[in-house]
């Protein structure tokens, strides 16, 4: 997961050795539970802001406007006649192109005269294209009689860095002035330490009638049952790179509406006979491509909001695969941007080594002058086996060979990598320890400072070998085995299947536990197993490298009910020395942790299993704003006629998250595209009671493309083809 941030740092005795504190942790000032919040995205740009469209108007909350990595609006509020008007109804739309927000007036006395509440009705409307947030607010007089309104606009603009959002306290920042700069315009301008100017620019249309470095106000005359609108510009200069100016709100409008459109016109389509579970799914949907930012080298999903809008490797590659049947042109994005961002040089301070792959790129202040690591930091085990992965799914489900070919010398670097420096002892395992204090502690997905420690509670000293790791690496070189052969390289491809089938052995023999019935967490710099059950060894399924009769042991560790919350599988199981139902990484619940052990359950056969997780991770998203899964929850167990206990920092919308609910369908209906058999297969095909049918439209294989119907008959599912085009097969298989 993206690094865990604490703003402040805390030394740490030495590089490798224990994790006493992680320097990179949230610092939970407010919960993000506290009060309704909305988000907006578009590219680089998001923002965060209160149910009334507003934002800053509570002190220390990640409310604002950002645009790369910078809070270039910290409070813009909203009021009518001096007061706040009064919240009606406020959402996004479906599609995710803006907020509405519905407000009316409180009671006002303007001047003798009083006027009710309810009279006037506001509607405002916002959306962000192209680093410019641009809003509309429609004014409706419902009274007889007419009226002049006063209508403020309150702002003001901090230039925090995300990570001094997120905590971090500095020595030292640069300079910020505002000005006037026309009769309808306001500037901000802030000269960072890094010799970049960042402008936010905000202009009002009509022309205001007064206006402050703080406030813009309009004066608005309404006849009876009359309607005004007033407009909003606010945009996002960084001085790094090519800004465009702001177009007429309605063209904008429109242009955004065109790309989310566009974005999704050639994607598989899902409805089910559950109408919550749609809403789901409608919502999974809007949030996947609302985080997916278009780049140079095609779309990448970037990691959630508020703190991890950014590329992730690790993020973005584990969405891709979950998506990778309803989409493969986003893992064809993934692969080509991480390609072009592989590590090529050692550089301690990024823990970076030729061939690895990403692990977070930041473009703000801090990270430009490397007060924090995040630049281009590549402090993750798991994202260069996971990045192999990727590729040959790709390939198995697309394919396109060309892009594999081009991105051939990024994955045989990628395996060299795994070879010369991710096991660092030549002990045919794959370990991390960071190069620098700086560097985080711990690598894998569970970075927390406390997520890997030994039975006795004691943490390991490194490097350390994470029993997942292990399993990423094995089905990375099946995958590079099958994309050499399709390259015409079968020595190569023999080599990596032998290697693969050693690692498997030796991984066996390493960390299995007999005594827990699971595989152990890790090993430590002295091969000594972390005995830990934890949910790490459900992606050994996902990745196909335990053994079958092994398998079902894990998934029975996976399902106990100190394992299994009843909304889902815990990081780790209560009774563990560090179990905490409310810590990120020690007894939470994780949705995209569920949907990887999901298709590793699936995988075995254990299909009744996966559907038992599926649908426990269904009935907690039915409980949440909007029908979204949020990054993780707390791991308390299920009680009745009682929600999931929300974790007060979790990201809403998480890519990974939101991408969980099309892995988890996936691994139930048992579905599998192969493009070399040209076959649509469903392979022994469940699916849960909350689910009676099931209709995929526009599911496509090479120039083929399917409508499939599935209904559920009891313990028996059934597949109807409703429509079909081109040469691929469907079938059902036992």
């Amino acid at each position: 997961m993206p690094e865990n941030i604490r703003a402040f740092a805390r030394p740490t005795p030495e590089p490798n050795g224990p994790n006493l504190w992680s320097e990179y942790e949230i610092e939970a000032r407010t919960s993000l539970t506290d009060h309704v919040l909305r988000n907006l995205k578009h590219g680089d740009a998001f923002a965060v802001l209160d149910a009334h469209g507003d934002l800053g108007t509570l002190s220390d909350t990640a409310e604002g406007l950002y645009y790369r990595d910078t809070r270039f609006l910290s409070h813009l509020e909203l009021r009518v006649e001096g007061k706040r008007p009064l919240l009606l109804s406020s959402s996004v739309h479906e599609d995710k192109a803006a907020l509405s927000v519905e407000l009316t007036n409180p009671d006002l006395r303007l001047g003798d005269e009083r006027m009710a509440r309810d009279t006037i009705f506001l509607h405002r409307t916002k959306f962000l294209w192209r680093a410019v947030c641009y809003e509309r607010i429609s004014i409706r007089n419902y009274g007889p009689v007419p009226r002049r309104l006063r209508i403020d606009i309150l702002f003001g603009a901090d230039f925090h860095d995300m990570f001094e959002v997120r905590g971090t306290q500095r020595l030292r920042r640069g300079t910020s002035t505002v000005e006037v700069t026309g009769p309808d315009r306001v500037e901000y301008r802030y000269l960072g330490l890094d010799r970049i100017e960042r402008k936010t620019v905000l202009q009002m249309s009509p022309e205001p009638i007064a206006l402050d470095p703080h406030r813009m106000t309009v004066e608005v005359m309404l006849g009876p049952y009359e309607q005004s609108s007033v407009f909003l510009t606010i945009a996002c200069i960084d001085g790094a790179v090519k800004a465009l100016p702001p177009v007429n709100f309605f063209a904008a409008y429109r242009d955004t509406r065109r790309a989310h459109r566009t974005a999704t016109a050639q994607i598989a389509t899902v409805s089910t006979s559950n109408q919550a579970f749609n809403d789901m799914l409608c919502r999974a949907t809007s949030d996947v491509y609302t985080l997916l930012t278009w780049g140079q080298y095609g779309p990448y999903p970037y990691a959630g909001i508020p703190w991890f809008n950014t590329t992730f490797g690790r993020d973005g590659i584990i969405t891709a695969l979950l998506m990778l049947w309803i989409d493969p042109a986003i893992a064809r994005g993934v692969l080509r941007t991480l390609a072009a961002t592989q590590a090529q040089a050692v550089d301690p301070e990024a823990d970076a080594q030729p061939g690895k792959i990403l692990h977070e790129m930041r473009h703000g202040e801090m990270a430009r002058l490397r007060e924090v690591p995040f630049g281009r930091y590549y402090g993750t085990i798991d994202a260069t086996p996971l990045f192999i992965m990727l590729a040959g799914h790709y390939l198995h489900r697309t394919g396109d060979l060309e892009t594999i070919r081009a991105i051939w010398p990024n994955i045989c670097a990628a395996l060299r990598w795994i070879d010369d420096y991710g096991d660092r002892d030549g002990d045919g395992f794959v370990e991390y320890a960071r190069a620098r204090a700086s560097g985080l502690a711990n690598q894998g997905w569970k970075d927390s400072h406390d997520a890997i420690f030994h039975a006795d509670n004691a943490d390991p000293v490194g490097p350390i070998a994470l029993c997942e790791v292990q399993a990423y690496v094995y089905a990375a070189k099946l995958q590079a085995s099958f994309m050499a052969r399709r390259l015409g390289q079968p020595d190569l491809a023999s080599a990596l299947a032998d290697e693969a089938e050693r690692l498997r052995c030796n991984f066996e023999r390493a960390f299995w536990s007999e005594e827990l019935g699971t595989y152990a967490l890790a090993l430590d710099g002295e091969k000594r197993p972390c005995l830990v059950p934890a949910s790490n060894a459900g992606h050994t399924l996902f990745a196909g490298i335990a053994a079958p009769d092994r398998a079902a042991r894990v998934a029975a560790n996976l399902l106990t009910p100190d394992a299994f919350s009843g909304w889902g599988i815990r990081t780790l199981p209560a009774g563990q020395p560090r179990y905490n139902p409310m810590s990120y990484h020690n007894g939470s619940v994780w949705p995209h942790d569920n949907a990887l052990i999901a298709l590793g359950l699936g995988r075995y056969g254990l299909k009744a299993e996966a559907s038992r997780v599926f649908s426990a991770i269904f009935d907690a998203g039915r409980h949440q704003d909007m029908s979204r899964l949020p990054e993780l929850f707390c791991g308390f167990n299920r009680r009745p006629h009682r929600a999931p206990t929300p974790y007060p920092v979790a990201c809403a919308p998480q890519a990974w998250s939101a991408a969980t609910v099309f892995g988890l369908l996936g691994a139930c209906l048992g579905l599998e595209l192969h493009h070399e058999q040209d076959e649509i297969r469903f392979h022994e095909p469940v699916m849960p009671e909350f689910l009676d049918e099931v209709v995929i439209r526009n599911l496509r294989l090479g120039t083929s493309s399917a409508d499939v119907r599935l209904h559920r008959y009891g313990f028996d599912v059934t597949a109807n083809v409703l429509s079909r085009h081109g040469s691929a097969r469907i079938l059902i298989s036992k």
